[in-house]
């Protein structure tokens, strides 16, 4: 068994708390005000706002601590930040008048831990506006005769109860195509689905007075995509007035990322029938399983510390030839929402790469992500300098031509990166929706694509992967990365999927990436590999 399922439980103890009536500790929290505490007090404060109904609150937690928010009596409502994942950033509504409690809990692993927390605003109900969207659905337009004859909506909620939503139609006359439409019942002002396909935050539509609120997509029958639903929110643009009330779809009995069991931090999930098979996500019984430590690496160069998750296969041998490595970012999504280990695990049993450790390297915070994974020489130094050297130290080294340095997001633009930098470690990139519209200040976006134009060619191998729903900025710079490194003669497989910037889909892709890159006769990749049409 992995030793990170090991401290993962202890965790989980750690953070469980029995709810108790806010008493002595109350202090008073004010917008535009920050309070700093420490895990080390002989005594915990609980912060408490004062807020009426429809009141949306923002705010941020900063340091190695969860918040829970409390209800007047000291119970548990949600957790609104998970210690372990990045955001530090908070939203809530306010669902009713009184008090609100906002509790810190300490990690298990950071028991002596400092913090702040921060009231940015309170926006009032009256201050946040409303808007509408359009009917599209076949069983929807059924829906409104029956509601213009003074039927109620029941008998269609019972339906949904039934067969789960969203709700998904076939469209006459396009086999690979469906309609699907995402529901919520009984919203005051409005709803929005995060995760929509069109790659926004889009706003679902009252029928007429009901309470069907709803939202309708034309979309390729191998999508696959998770999501989540923010009823009663500002109409606003700005992405963090929508995470206010973020939360799984209570219909939809298919979730994704619920490690932490609250509602409000998971997501719902979206397959599609055609949808690719990820047959290596789940444990399977029988198969020899790896380990996986969390240790601490401190870096002079970057003058900070983080946690490196360090992953040996059952065959693992320090020294054999033909091993390989995977150098991952993002350990706070790829030991949780992508299960790495377990990935590599079957990869491994499969058959399909060779025996393959990982350094799975953790964020010193979310604030450092955004200054270290962007093209930063000074990092790229610390991964050639410290991390590898350590790496070899820990008995994890393989050649270039089997190392393989991912990420997603700005890891996959941090993946490039490092392969342009140091290609005598990485021999190989494995981006997933790569942030390849990322220029330095001052100058024009597409700067990393710039610099492989202008650099000679170096002995690497790419696999790139970007989500047809995640627009331009992804898609069409992740296509012009692929057609220049294509014009300098680098092996390149560029895949595209009917998938938004999302973690479901980067589970898929992360192994189909390995295979391309280290497998055993990766000429011809495994069926779950292709992509839908």
């Amino acid at each position: 068994m992995h030793t990170f399922n090991q401290w993962g439980c202890v965790l989980a103890l750690a953070l469980w708390v029995s709810g108790s009536a806010m008493a002595s500790t109350d202090t008073r929290l004010q917008p535009g005000q920050t309070v700093n505490a420490s895990f080390t007090q002989a005594q915990q404060p609980t912060w408490t706002v004062q807020l009426k109904a429809g009141d949306l609150v923002q705010g941020r937690l900063q340091g190695d601590a969860s918040l829970r928010l409390l209800d007047a009596q000291g119970q548990a409502l949600r957790l609104l930040i998970d210690g372990q994942d990045q955001p530090r950033e908070f939203i809530f509504i306010a669902e009713r008048d009184g008090a609100y409690g906002l509790r810190a809990e300490a990690l298990a692993s950071r028991p002596q831990a400092a913090y702040a927390l921060s009231l940015k605003q309170v926006i009032s109900a009256s201050e946040q506006k409303r808007t509408a969207a359009p009917l599209q659905s076949p069983t929807l337009r059924e829906l409104q005769q029956q509601l213009a004859q003074g039927a109620t909506s029941e008998g269609f909620w019972q339906a949904r109860q039934q067969q789960g939503t969203p709700m998904v139609e076939a469209v006459a006359g396009q086999p690979g195509v469906a309609l699907v439409t995402f529901l919520w019942r009984g919203a005051r002002h409005n709803v929005r689905v995060f995760g929509a396909p069109s790659g926004n935050h889009d706003e679902l539509q009252r029928l007429g007075d009901s309470d069907v609120w709803f939202r309708s997509y034309l979309l390729p029958a191998s999508a696959r995509l998770s999501y989540q639903m923010a009823p009663d929110v500002p109409a606003s643009d700005d992405r963090r007035m929508i995470l206010a009330s973020t939360q799984r779809d209570p219909l939809n009995p298919n979730s994704f990322a619920d490690g932490s069991g609250d509602p409000y931090l998971s997501r719902s999930r979206l397959e599609l029938p055609a949808a690719p098979a990820q047959p290596w996500v789940a444990e399977r019984l029988g198969v020899a399983r790896g380990t996986l430590e969390r240790k601490v690496l401190s870096s002079k160069l970057l003058g900070n510390q983080r946690d490196v998750y360090l992953y040996r296969p059952a065959q693992w041998q320090t020294g054999a030839k033909g091993q390989g490595l995977l150098v991952l970012f993002d350990a706070h999504a790829y030991t949780r929402q992508v299960p790495t280990p377990t990935i590599l695990d079957n990869l491994i049993a499969d058959g399909l790469i060779p025996p393959t450790a990982a350094l799975i390297i953790a964020n010193p915070s979310d604030l450092s992500r955004q200054q270290e994974l962007p093209p930063n020489p000074q990092f790229a130094r610390f991964m050639a300098e410290e991390l590898m050297p350590w790496a070899r130290q820990q008995g994890v080294a393989a050649s270039a031509q089997r190392t393989v340095v991912a990420g997603s997001s700005y890891g996959g633009l941090a993946s490039a990166y490092m392969g342009l930098k140091y290609p005598e470690l990485f021999g190989n990139v494995l981006s997933m929706s790569g942030s390849y519209w990322w220029g330095r200040e001052g100058e024009e976006p597409g700067w990393l694509t710039r610099e492989y134009v202008k650099a000679p060619k170096q002995p690497l191998r790419f696999y790139l992967q970007s989500g047809l729903f995640e627009g331009p900025k992804i898609l069409d710079t992740n296509r012009h990365l692929r057609d220049v490194l294509l014009a300098k003669g680098y092996p390149v497989e560029q895949v595209e999927y009917p998938a938004g910037h999302d973690y479901l889909q980067w589970r898929g892709s992360l192994p189909c990436g390995l295979i391309s890159l280290i497998g055993k006769g990766r000429a011809t990749l495994a069926q779950a590999c292709v992509p839908g049409r």
